[in-house]
């Protein structure tokens, strides 16, 4: 299994950004995935996700400015992100839940390397 993501950056507040994440070595088209980040000296949190049915979920704080999809044809996942905010600085992981529980996923089974969101002035 192999999480490749990329399209991190520095961006001013009320940016954008479109992260990536280059999927291989499991059925992605069937798998759950998401996206979740981590500041420095907190827990891992999961910002958003797609069930194998293609429902998709979103952190409360997201909602409305985060949208993710993904190109089946690439087998590659997306976070587009708008109207970034100061308190969406984190590392972003593109990983897959190890379980499901009540429809919220839990910690991540598998996980890429990361890419560095920083939205500042």
């Amino acid at each position: 299994v192999q999480l490749v993501e990329s399209g991190g950056g520095l961006v001013q507040p009320g940016g954008s950004l479109r992260l990536a994440c280059e999927a291989s070595g499991f059925a992605f088209s069937i798998s759950a995935m998401g996206w979740a980040r981590q500041v420095p000296g907190k827990g891992l949190e999961w910002v958003s996700g797609i069930y194998s049915n293609g429902t998709r979920y979103y952190k409360d704080s997201v909602k409305g400015r985060f949208t993710i999809f993904r190109d089946f044809a690439k087998n590659t996942m997306y976070l587009q992100m708008r109207s970034l905010k100061p308190e969406d600085t984190a590392v972003y992981y593109c990983a897959t839940p190890r379980t499901i529980v009540a429809g919220a996923f839990t910690d991540p089974l598998q996980m890429g390397q990361g890419t560095q969101v920083t939205v500042s002035s």
